[in-house]
């Protein structure tokens, strides 16, 4: 793969994801809303600390497509620098 197919690959690919997280990311702040309504995009970043999310019937299953979309995203990222060469040293 060419450093220029990998650009244009990650090109198409990168708003796609990003679309699909903040898709995500709105159902799960929406989610998480239902049960603490007061909840901020940051504190879903520790959702343990609300027991209240774990009484929520879909809130965990959303979460973790969230977090599967952004380990998708990176993981298409690593593997697509990963098929680049490797830069001559020095540069």
């Amino acid at each position: 793969m060419t450093e220029e197919t990998a650009n244009e690959f990650l090109a198409l690919a990168s708003p796609l994801y990003e679309r699909m997280i903040a898709q995500q990311q709105a159902k799960v702040l929406k989610l998480a809303r239902e049960a603490v309504p007061n909840i901020g995009p940051e504190e879903l970043r520790n959702p343990h600390d609300f027991p209240e999310l774990k009484e929520h019937p879909t809130f965990e299953f959303e979460d973790g497509i969230l977090a599967g979309l952004i380990s998708a995203q990176m993981a298409l990222r690593a593997e697509i620098k990963g098929r680049l060469p490797a830069a001559p040293p020095g540069i």
